[in-house]
């Protein structure tokens, strides 16, 4: 017998690891901390909320996959528990970026190509699940608005290829170019959803 998949506990298991990976940042912040020593945990702090706010930005994309299809399998499913897999990890090579750009830490530059590389892979296998899900859906469903995002997502995907390649090469890594190459997601993803909706005579 061949039982209906549950999205609510998919979304409750998702937000359950989402809240322990949020506990895992904080833990180490303000153990021994008294107001005279709150200068010396200020870096701390700053890489505390960066790597918060970019969790909640994955959650965020997360919550708006299961509101735009109701679609759920075993594919659907493990692509969801990779993505959850990584993200517990993703914030720590976060925390080591910020923590180096605020000098909490001091690393060689073999290090920091490492970091960046640790990066690069955390956002690149999380984007690329999420590309994976979409066109899971979309093939279930025919829904082009799910095609769309696949697609979307596969530009993540791309420059953080590129940003792995840039610091695994020590392409511009004194000057952190591995990080600044993410501001072309912006563009990118502009001429994309122009080109995506003229091509399928879509409206916004």
């Amino acid at each position: 017998m061949k039982f209906l998949h549950s999205k609510n506990r998919l979304e409750s298991v998702s937000d359950g690891v989402f809240a322990f990976a949020a506990t895992l940042m904080v833990v180490t912040i303000g153990n021994n901390a008294t107001i005279t020593s709150f200068q010396d945990e200020l870096p701390n702090l700053i890489s505390f909320a960066v790597s918060f706010f970019v969790m909640m930005a994955i959650w965020k994309v997360h919550y708006n996959y299961f509101r735009r299809t109701d679609f759920i399998d075993n594919w659907i499913i493990a692509f969801n528990m990779v993505l959850l897999f990584t993200v517990l990890f993703y914030i720590f090579p976060i925390r080591s970026l910020i923590n180096t750009g605020t000098g909490g830490v001091r690393i060689s530059i073999e290090k920091f190509a490492s970091i960046f590389q640790m990066y690069s892979s955390g956002f690149l296998l999380i984007f690329l699940c999420f590309c994976f899900m979409y066109l899971r859906a979309y093939k279930k469903t025919n829904d082009l608005k799910l095609l769309f995002y696949s697609r979307h997502f596969f530009v993540f995907v791309l420059v953080a290829l590129i940003s792995f390649i840039f610091a695994t090469l020590r392409i511009g890594l004194l000057f952190g170019f591995p990080g600044f190459i993410y501001a072309f997601l912006g563009p990118l993803c502009y001429f994309h959803s122009k080109w995506f909706h003229k091509k399928h005579n879509l409206k916004y």
